[in-house]
């Protein structure tokens, strides 16, 4: 029986982007460690509070008073799902998901062809690939994949 980590995650004030801003950081320089460094932790932290804080849901995760995990999501995109790599494997990102599949009836993502570990967490999550580009039109430069995910008729 899973537990439920509910109680953990709370909606993130625009201060807290700036938390977000460096499990993103972390998180994606353990998993991508060949887009170390395509922004400054400045750009990123003005990316959080000011772009998506704004305009996007952006939930995180606590334990032991630390941001471990945060989601931000808005008109049926998933924007960012970052969990810190020592707290990855514990059901973390699954219950962020689930923060979004509350709220959402489809959701779509962009995620990194190479990433593995990310498409198989979705894959077994429900997410279906629609199409691969090649790269040609993201900042990175990767070839990338786009996930849907629908709610089952009758679910939730």
């Amino acid at each position: 029986m899973t537990t439920d980590l509910s109680p953990l995650i709370r909606a993130l004030t625009r201060d807290e982007a700036d938390l977000a801003a460096q499990v993103h950081r972390q998180a994606l320089d353990a998993r991508l460690p060949w887009l170390a460094g395509l922004h400054t932790p400045e750009e990123d932290r003005g990316f959080y509070r000011d772009h998506l804080h704004p305009r996007c849901r952006m939930a995180g995760l606590f334990e032991a008073g630390r941001l471990q995990g945060v989601i931000v999501f808005a008109d049926g995109w998933i924007e960012q799902l970052h969990v810190l790599p020592d707290a990855q494997g514990r059901g973390f990102g699954s219950a962020l998901l689930e923060v979004a599949q509350r709220q959402c009836d489809v959701l779509q993502l962009w995620t990194f062809q190479r990433n593995l570990p990310a498409r198989r967490f979705y894959e077994n999550r429900g997410f279906v690939a629609l199409r691969e580009t090649d790269g040609a039109e993201n900042e990175e430069r990767e070839p990338d994949v786009l996930y849907q995910w629908r709610r089952q008729s009758g679910a939730g």
